[in-house]
């Protein structure tokens, strides 16, 4: 009885964070966790949304590194502690953390995915036109495929 009230809360948790109510979530999920004290993707997403609804970074790190140490190879989770890091403005914690996530769960692709977002990207050709027009995009283009051509 007490599994299934604390995955209802969770689900429901998860559901406002998803649709960006983080203020809405948190009592669900301190719920969750309350009910199952042991389990790492309810810890894990309470450090989530104790990030972004109150900016407690401290302990989001703490909840989402305490997962992390349960379950090792578990993607979802290196991502969640990399997003409470990039919150924090910390993001070469963030990258490492979601390339430690590489090494313990191969084969997930999110991990790539988030590791690829996470690298610094160039500034826009030129500085004075936003980086989606097309202008812009067609120059990054062609310096992108001549900086290929020359190996830098």
């Amino acid at each position: 009885m007490v599994d299934t009230e604390a995955f209802r809360e969770f689900k429901e948790g998860l559901t406002l964070l998803r649709s960006d109510y983080p203020t809405k979530a948190l009592p669900h999920m301190r719920r969750a966790v309350e009910l199952e004290k042991n389990n790492a993707y309810y810890m894990s997403y309470l450090g989530v949304i104790l990030a972004r609804a109150e900016e407690k970074w401290a302990e989001a790190e703490q909840l989402c590194d305490s997962a992390v140490r349960m379950k090792r190879s578990q993607a979802q989770l290196y991502l969640n502690l990399a997003e409470v890091y990039a919150q924090a403005g910390r993001r070469e914690d963030a990258k490492e953390t979601l390339e430690t996530g590489l090494k313990f769960a191969r084969r997930d692709v999110r991990l790539n995915m988030a590791l690829h977002r996470m690298t610094e990207r160039r500034p826009p050709v030129l500085g004075f036109l936003s980086r989606q027009h097309p202008v812009n995009r067609q120059l990054g283009i062609l310096r992108h495929q001549t900086l290929r051509i020359f190996n830098q």
